[in-house]
């Protein structure tokens, strides 16, 4: 597998496949919604968009990064969100990287949204596809971001080496610049516990797919058989 790894910036083309990469904490909070019972994720491309989908919508839980702000329901927090019941409802999520990045790349054939915690689903539906080229989008400070970089790095990996162990790749990712804006309270609308919840492995057994829905990008779990013991 040939496996690109790329800044939102240095996108010139639509890939045949991309993995959009956002581990602190895009992609972490969007599998702990589905987690939760989300049925879907819509991904909006500003606050405004995301506001005017929940006012049309007022049933729809609305998430950004950041404080609390009127008109959303709850941040960018999977230590917050994992306490909210989200069953069956649809989620409108804007955030500063991770939803760019999939808008980025949304009229590729085939877009996966990544973390740590759906690693190996991911990896295995990299396998199952037989992908010979896949574009690794990391959404972080311009591509730069090492968590992000890590992880999808170790998704590459799992994907040809099925016992590839996480160990380094979450060290570094613990070391990170944006790690360290989560534990020094840089960053605002954090649990005590994000750095934890984004750094966990395959705690998830599905994959999350982001198709155009009509002018929307709306992201689903696909689940993953269970690998033979």
């Amino acid at each position: 597998m040939d496996a690109r790894f790329l800044g939102i910036p240095d996108l010139a083309e639509t890939p045949s496949v991309a993995v959009v990469v956002d581990v602190m904490r895009a992609f972490t909070v969007a599998a702990w919604a589905f987690a939760q019972g989300a049925e879907k994720i819509v991904l909006a491309e500003s606050l405004d968009e995301a506001l005017g989908l929940k006012a049309r919508h007022p049933d729809w839980v609305a998430i950004k990064d950041g404080p609390p702000a009127p008109g959303f329901d709850t941040v960018n927090s999977p230590g917050l969100l994992r306490s909210v019941d989200l069953g069956g409802r649809t989620v409108v999520q804007k955030t500063t990287a991770g939803t760019v990045g999939a808008l980025a790349v949304k009229d590729a054939p085939l877009v996966l949204c990544a973390g740590f915690v759906v690693a190996e689903a991911t990896a295995q539906l990299l396998r199952t596809r037989g992908s010979d080229s896949v574009t690794f989008v990391v959404t972080g400070e311009d591509g730069q971001a090492d968590e992000d970089l890590a992880c999808a790095q170790y998704i590459a990996r799992r994907a040809t080496e099925a016992g590839t162990d996480a160990a380094e790749f979450i060290s570094r990712a613990a070391e990170s610049r944006a790690a360290a804006e989560l534990a020094e309270g840089v960053r605002q609308g954090v649990h005590p516990d994000d750095i934890a919840l984004c750094l966990e492995v395959d705690r998830f057994p599905f994959a999350m797919v982001a198709t155009l829905e009509g002018s929307l990008m709306v992201l689903r779990p696909r689940a993953t058989p269970s690998p033979i013991s």
